[in-house]
């Protein structure tokens, strides 16, 4: 038996990254997948490997029909929605405020806030009538940036903040038929992509030479996180081992947060 027997998820970003990570996992606990994603090929792949345990749709997150329409998908494939996943994410690859170019900033916040932020409401908004017949589960994507600085630049960690804030919020909302809990990952060896405003979008920053040394030793596990080392905390959040659990954020960052131990004073 798996922690998800009978379920049926929609993951948005599903294609690549954290999402097709928590794909897998959901598939190998015994769910079945709609995947929401802009990129036609990565469903594609991911139909070839799971069969008939996923369904997909090519969409953007941040125009409410296509959010309607996966959601429609996912009922016409797979019969019901237990699960969504908001996880569909775009970085602004730590740009600060004070070097943004003026000119770009407005276009840029509407990109990055129309897919971290508005995309998750939408979705939600069009999960949130399925997910009340179901007795079922929300998790969205936030980051170890939606509650310190330094996990991005301005406009993505005011970006994860809203999200953080959006967790706490619905889950008083949708209480007491459905749950919403967060899962924020700390630095993660995944394809997150930058803004298409600033040029960014032709590769993920994890690709750079060094990076994985560079995350181990920034935390006291020694771990460069892989995608399949945050999928598990989606899977117990969205399962029935969690029932108690809402406005919840389950943080995966293998302690890169925690502050480093003071050492004593010589003379004590």
């Amino acid at each position: 038996m798996g922690w998800l027997d009978g379920q049926v998820a929609l993951v948005t970003g599903g294609g690549s990254g954290i999402g097709r990570a928590i794909v897998a996992r959901f598939v190998a606990e015994g769910a079945r997948v709609c995947v929401l994603d802009r990129v036609a090929a990565r469903i594609t792949e991911l139909q070839k490997e799971f069969g008939d345990r996923v369904a997909g749709m090519v969409g953007d997150v941040s125009r409410p029909s296509d959010n309607k329409d996966a959601v429609a998908a996912t009922v016409a494939a797979f019969g019901r929605l237990d699960i969504f996943i908001g996880n569909a994410g775009v970085f602004d690859v730590y740009v600060p405020l004070a070097e943004f170019p003026e000119e770009q900033l407005s276009t840029a916040f509407d990109e990055l806030f129309g897919v971290n932020v508005k995309g998750v409401l939408l979705g939600v908004k069009a999960a949130l009538p399925e997910l009340d017949k179901t007795a079922g589960s929300i998790v969205l994507t936030a980051s170890v940036a939606g509650s310190n600085s330094g996990g991005g630049g301005a406009l993505y960690t005011a970006s994860k903040h809203a999200v953080v804030g959006l967790v706490r919020q619905l889950a008083v909302e949708f209480g007491p038929r459905v749950r919403v809990n967060g899962v924020a990952p700390g630095g993660t060896m995944t394809d997150l992509r930058g803004l298409v405003t600033l040029r960014q979008d032709d590769r993920s920053q994890f690709v750079d030479p060094g990076m994985a040394d560079r995350l181990r030793a920034g935390n006291p596990l020694h771990m460069a996180l892989q995608p399949d080392d945050i999928a598990g905390a989606y899977v117990f959040l969205a399962s029935s081992s969690a029932r108690g659990i809402t406005g919840t954020i389950v943080t995966v960052d293998a302690g890169a947060t925690l502050r480093v131990p003071r050492r004593p004073l010589s003379n004590l």
